[in-house]
């Protein structure tokens, strides 16, 4: 009996609202990635992040934006 195995490699995808991210460098950690992406969007620095969540061939992670009031 012959068994062949193929190893395949997950890409992380990073989501913000409606926007799909592409992983800025594979390297960094989840926390330097989101360092990098609040340059663009300053709501990620404090937002939640959920994930990974397994969708095909992607390792996918949601930024929520904190919801709070002023005062």
């Amino acid at each position: 009996m012959n068994i062949t195995m193929t190893i395949e490699t997950m890409t992380r995808e990073f989501r913000y609202d409606q926007l799909r991210l592409p992983d800025p460098n594979p390297r960094l950690t989840v926390d330097e990635v989101r360092t990098a992406f609040s340059a663009t969007y300053p709501e990620i620095a404090t937002a939640t992040l959920t994930g990974p969540e397994a969708v095909g061939n992607k390792l996918v992670y949601h930024f929520t934006k904190a919801i709070g009031t002023k005062g």
